[in-house]
């Protein structure tokens, strides 16, 4: 039996190496099925004949509704009204056709199916239409035409993402901004952008792209999954801040939801044609048990036509350079993950997981390389399903990463039962580098989870209500001090130790004081913590600023000397009672005291003869620190006895501090 390459890395996967060689093999077979001979990349272009197109100077709207017995037309070129000329025709396989003179529709018209069904009729927003708006009054939702004069002229139609470990900005457009309103892709594009560009991050992760009829449900409950959100602006918008973003060299990814859908019927694709079976599982499969929403039967080729034919869409329509695809964990397995741990491998193979997901995510990724070799596709999945992001050619599902999703919970946890004084510093370092070898993560001290309602943010955890009254640099005070200290070395810890990339949510770098809270009944509909207060850092007379004057400094330090892209992070010392922690990944040495109030001099950490440069510290004055540490000194090992001993590089480590060392040539004596 041919073992596929991560189960030969992995001694342990051996005794389910048939069952993973099955999965791969029906995976195969579900691919061809679905192909007929076809690439992937014709296979998936059905939003170029669905929806609503111009032809030859003529308009032409095609739908897939196979349990329908009529459909028409109706929008504000006819009062609303069926009939008889604009009723779609069948023209078998379930999918209906209506052609129109140019002139009975035109850009901006309102419009939506009125769909029959034996027993039932209902207005419908087309599935594949790209352009659905909200009216403010009635709060009603319809689809549009877009059909401007122009096409928009992209300025960086050739840009491709740098072969660079990916330092993801993730970002909401419509809660970027400091007015207590939604904000827009015009502003995200001019007031937002060039501050990702000064912080040294090289991609931006956009949520809540794809229309959603709910703004509180942070874009993840999707009703239309080819319209751009038209509460943040225009498609054309929309490509001009990517390509903008690629003028400043920077990647554009997208939080892509193919996890489930919202219930809704107008808006949303449930019961779309009069049965919940077009898109989705019948039955109790069909329904998330924690979300409230549709789960999409991936075993069927019509909607794996669909689904495929959305990752084109955003990449080639839009220029999106990849993808973190929601809620894979929910997809793969039968219950969803919930409430099972996955503490043995036995877990990834006791027949709970959906073969037909994991031929999709195969498909998924095989697809989006095969049109942009260079995307990125980042998979959210906390079950650490093995192989899940080992590339397609050794037998994985061709992820190029996946989340590290118990690094924040590992901080969260940390902060919240364990005091300063017992941090067990071997423990931190397990946590942080704990992962399979030919996978590579995502690492990250906290994303938009950590920041709802209902949970807290590091910093929110760590200063509290201090945050209200003791931010300004002229008051002194220990808690926020501590706060401060500790937010710098737990991101400098993540970041260095990262497996492969990194990320960051909007606002966090500078410990954004508040939670997201979206306008919701319980609320009073505000947008007061739908916003990002950017005022804050930018007051220097505040202490946000040492935090993103931090942040910039490790993030342009780790970008410029590649440091992520070193494979292998190699552990040095660590003390459990002095709680300091020594590492070391290429020429560079990270060593951490976490112990709150003692501070060590000449520290001996063991290393080979050589001499050291500081690079950064976190106690440097203009980070908030006390600026114990000279910077400007090399730093030589010294050997404890004999010159053949072991040497020790001295150092002071204060309390609460970080350092970042650079190993420096040694000339060789002749």
């Amino acid at each position: 039996m041919k073992l596929p390459n991560f189960v030969k890395n992995d001694i342990w996967l051996e005794p389910f190496a048939p069952i993973i060689n099955l999965r791969l093999q029906i995976a195969l077979e579900a691919e061809q099925k679905v192909l007929r001979g076809k690439r992937l990349s014709e296979f998936a272009q059905g939003h170029e004949w669905y929806g609503l197109h111009r032809k030859d100077g003529a308009w032409v709207i095609r739908d897939w509704a196979p349990n329908a017995t009529a459909i028409y037309l109706v929008g504000q070129f006819n009062d609303w009204q069926e009939t008889r000329e604009f009723a779609l025709k069948s023209i078998g396989a379930g999918d209906w056709e209506l052609e129109l003179p140019a002139d009975k529709m035109t850009h901006g018209d309102l419009f939506a199916f009125s769909v029959y069904w034996e027993g039932g009729q209902g207005k419908r927003i087309p599935a594949w239409t790209t352009r659905v708006v909200q009216d403010d009054q009635t709060k009603i939702f319809n689809a549009q035409v877009w059909a401007p004069d122009r096409e928009y002229e992209w300025k960086n139609p050739m840009f491709q993402r740098e072969k660079e470990a990916p330092l993801i900005y993730e970002a909401h457009i419509g809660m970027a901004g400091e007015s207590e309103r939604v904000h827009t892709y015009h502003e995200f594009r001019t007031d937002v952008l060039p501050r990702i560009r000064k912080a040294g991050y090289n991609t931006v992760q956009l949520m809540a792209i794809p229309e959603h009829p709910y703004y509180g449900s942070f874009g993840y409950h999707v009703s239309s999954f080819f319209a751009p959100s038209s509460r943040f602006g225009t498609p054309e918008e929309l490509k001009q801040l990517l390509d903008e973003a690629h003028g400043m060299g920077i990647s554009v990814i997208m939080d892509l939801v193919h996890s489930h859908a919202v219930k809704n019927e107008v808006e949303g694709l449930g019961k779309y044609d009069g049965t919940r079976y077009q898109f989705f599982h019948d039955g109790t499969k069909g329904e998330h048990p924690a979300w409230d929403s549709y789960c999409f039967n991936y075993g069927k080729p019509e909607v794996i036509h669909f689904l495929l034919s959305n990752i084109r869409y955003w990449l080639e329509e839009f220029k999106f350079d990849g993808f973190r695809f929601d809620g894979v964990t929910s997809m793969l397995y039968y219950d969803h993950g919930l409430g099972k741990a996955f503490t043995c491998y036995d877990d990834y193979f006791d027949g709970g997981l959906d073969q037909d997901a994991f031929s999709y995510f195969i498909m998924a990724n095989r697809l989006i390389h095969e049109i942009n070799p260079n995307a990125l596709s980042v998979a959210e999945e906390m079950s650490g399903l093995p192989g899940l992001a080992t590339p397609l050619y050794d037998g994985g599902l061709g992820f190029d990463y996946r989340m590290a999703m118990g690094v924040p919970d590992f901080w969260i946890k940390t902060i919240k039962e364990v005091a300063d004084e017992h941090w067990d510093v071997g423990t931190i370092f397990h946590e942080l580098t704990s992962k399979r070898l030919d996978e590579k993560v995502v690492s990250y001290a906290e994303s938009h989870d950590q920041a709802l309602v209902g949970d807290k943010t590091i910093i929110f955890r760590l200063i509290d209500k201090e945050m209200y009254f003791s931010m300004r640099k002229d008051q002194p005070n220990l808690t926020v001090d501590r706060g401060i200290a500790l937010h710098k070395m737990i991101r400098l810890a993540t970041l260095t130790s990262a497996g492969g990339a990194y990320l960051n949510f909007m606002g966090n770098e500078f410990g954004h004081p508040e939670w997201i809270d979206f306008p919701r009944e319980g609320n009073g509909w505000s947008y007061a913590h739908a916003r990002r207060l950017w005022s804050l850092v930018d007051n220097q007379e505040l202490k946000y600023c040492w935090l993103s004057d931090f942040d910039r400094a490790m993030i342009t330090l780790v970008r410029k000397e590649k440091l992520i892209e070193i494979p292998e992070v190699h552990w040095v010392y660590d003390h459990k009672e002095n709680e300091v922690l020594a590492y070391s990944r290429g020429e560079y040495l990270f060593v951490f005291n976490f112990h709150p109030s003692q501070s060590f001099v000449d520290y001996g950490i063991p290393q080979e003869p050589s001499k050291y440069k500081i690079e950064l510290n976190t106690d440097e004055e203009r980070f908030g620190g006390q600026n114990r540490i000279d910077g400007q000194m090399t730093y030589y090992t010294i050997p404890s006895g004999g010159l053949t001993s072991q040497h020790y590089l001295r150092l002071y480590l204060p309390a609460r501090t970080a350092l970042v060392l650079k190993k420096q040539e040694v000339r060789k004596v002749r």
